[in-house]
Parts: structure tokens; sequence; C-alpha cells
């Protein structure tokens, strides 16, 4: 059986990203040409990477549920659906999104240049309604002074994590994606001890040691994000970013988490938000706000191939283009760079 090509999930984390949401224009020309870069991704990322050989660069595309359902009908994923927003003792609202981009570089400049070929290619096709750069902070901190993703399994574990196996064999070498914004108080934040701050986060700050289950609070944020099953811990790769706008005093960390399944990533939520028993809330959402969240998949390399070889060569959509007309007479573009076919070669870094 031939194995299936997937896209770089468990990429190396980097020291760049940009994360871009969009939303997809009406029109049946719009759909054909985001189906028509899926193919062209590929060697989007190829032509910008070769500028620095050990630049990283990788992306990864996934799709919202109501997106699926327009660019791609039946099958579907069987756990994609949209982003249920939780109401406990704080709010993770859901907010739209049919398309993200995470992209991910050494440096900043590659990730920009690749985001700005993949909007252009794009044209009037989508609006992007969320658009985060994203940046390691010393020695892979948040904004909140904490280190972040440290059990983030690696080599098998993190495959096994995040890559739909025969549980969904339509759908093998997929994966699920959960992002959010969270936008930290720094001011009252910082007004904690430190000790305080610890048992919030459940971890040590300087040293990064987990503390010891005797004296870690029940409501610590790793206890709560922590999924057992069987006796066995559910994992999933988090790739998380601090970002800000100090201009607006705006501070935050981007979570961005891959699992094999939604439901893992759901349940922490829940733990977080309403409490694991109920009331038992992250006390780190006293300080931390979250104001996006979307759940996406991000099919294979392969189902990316297939569904541009469907694709109708779409016109260029210019981003100021009115509403749909009949162009059947027009002659269509296929949206190349000219320098050499685009689709050589089938994985996205």
């Amino acid at each position: 059986m031939q194995s299936t090509v997937q896209q770089p999930v468990v990429a190396r984390l980097t020291r760049a990203a940009i994360f871009l949401v969009g939303t997809i224009n009406p029109g049946g020309e719009r759909e054909a040409a985001v189906r028509s870069l899926c193919g062209d991704l590929a060697g989007l990322v190829r032509a910008v990477g070769f500028r620095d050989l050990d630049g990283q660069l990788s992306c990864v595309l996934a799709f919202g549920s109501d997106a699926w359902d327009r660019l791609f009908g039946a099958p579907k994923p069987k756990d994609l659906h949209p982003f249920r927003e939780i109401r406990g003792r704080h709010h993770a609202v859901a907010t739209p999104g049919d398309i993200l981009f995470h992209i991910r570089a050494v440096r900043m400049d590659l990730c920009f240049e690749l985001a700005t070929q993949v909007m252009s290619r794009l044209g009037g096709a989508t609006c992007v309604v969320d658009e985060t750069h994203g940046f390691n902070y010393f020695d892979d901190r948040d904004l909140i002074g904490f280190v972040d993703g440290t059990e983030n399994p690696v080599e098998q574990a993190a495959i096994d994590a995040t890559i739909v196996g025969e549980e969904d064999a339509p759908f093998a070498g997929g994966s699920y994606v959960i992002v959010q914004k969270y936008l930290h108080d720094l001011t009252r934040w910082n007004m904690l001890p430190v000790e305080e701050q610890e048992k919030i986060i459940g971890r040590k700050k300087l040293s990064d040691i987990e503390l010891d289950d005797s004296v870690k609070p029940s409501s610590a944020h790793n206890a709560l994000t922590t999924i057992m099953e069987d006796g066995r811990q559910l994992q999933i790769v988090r790739d998380n970013m601090p970002f800000g706008d100090v201009g607006k005093g705006e501070f935050g960390t981007y979570f961005i988490g891959y699992a094999r399944s939604p439901k893992r990533i759901e349940q922490m939520l829940t733990n977080m938000f309403i409490g694991n028993p109920p009331g038992n809330y992250d006390r780190l959402l006293d300080y931390s706000r979250a104001v996006t969240g979307s759940l996406f998949f991000v099919p294979s390399a392969d189902f990316l191939e297939n569904a541009a070889a469907d694709a109708a060569p779409p016109s260029v959509l210019g981003s100021n283009e009115g509403p749909d007309e009949d162009n059947s007479e027009s002659p269509a573009s296929d949206g190349s760079l000219g320098i050499g076919s685009l689709k050589e070669g089938r994985g996205l870094e």
C-alpha cells in the first residue's frame, strides 16, 4: 500500500511564524482559485525557501468545516465541525475561519515573502480576518515569562499524536488543528508574586521544572490540560508563539494545537474554561482572554495535489473585484510564476 505524504504538521519548531486565517469569498470562481492553490503551494514554498536552504521554511494549509463543504463536498473528515464556543467562568469565543495558513521559518522575512506570494496567488478569492506574526521569545518563553511547549511529543510520538490513521481511512495522513489568540493583562499578571504565578501554571518559572503533585493545585494550567484515557495520556503538538503590538499595549500568545482528533483539544479547553470538576477552572484565564477560536482539518499533501487537479483554472481575481460575472469566454490564467512547474515534488517544506 502506497504511503500518504503528509503536510509538515510536525515540522521542527522555529523562531518565526505567520498565522493567516481567512474566509473564502462567495462564488464558484473564487472556490476554484483556492483549490488551484492547493496544488501550487508546495512549489511556492520551494521557490521562496530556495533563497535560504537553512531557513526551515514550511507551510501547513487547513480548511474549516463550512469551507470543506463548499470546496470538496463529501466525503468529509469525520470529526470536522465548526469550533464550539465554551461558556464557563470565562468565554472561549468562536470566530470565522474558512482557511488557515501556518507559515514557519527561522527568519521572519521568509515567512513574510511566502505569505505575500500566497495572498497574491489567491487575489480576491479570500479575505484575511486575522493575521498574526509570532516570534520566539528568548529561551522559548511566552510573554508571561514561562517556557511554553515543554511537554511536546517528538519524532514518532509526535506523529502518533497528530496524524489521522485507519480510524478515518479516507483522510489518513491528515490532522486537526485548533487556533486561538489570547491577550494577556501583563500589568495585573506581573503584580502577582512569582510563587503564585508558578501555582497557576504548575511549573517553576526559572527552571521550568514541573511542580510536585503534593504542592501543585488541581486548577494548575498543566494539570487541567493533561488528558488521560485508559491510563494513557492523549498528547497534542503545540507550536504556540508570542505576539504583540507595543503601541497598542497588546501582548499575547497564539495557541495552535495539532491532534489526530479535535476531541482531546476540546476536552482541554473544556477543563480550562469550565473546570474539572466544573468550577475548578484554569486561573490563567483570569489574566489571559481568548479573542479568536477556530477549528480546521489539515488534509494530506496528496489530497491537496488531487484537489488542484480537479479545479478549473481560475481567472486572476483582483482584490477589488465586484460580484461574479459570466467570464466563460475569457482566457484563464494558471497563476504560475513562469520559472518552471510549481507542481514538481509533493512536500510542503
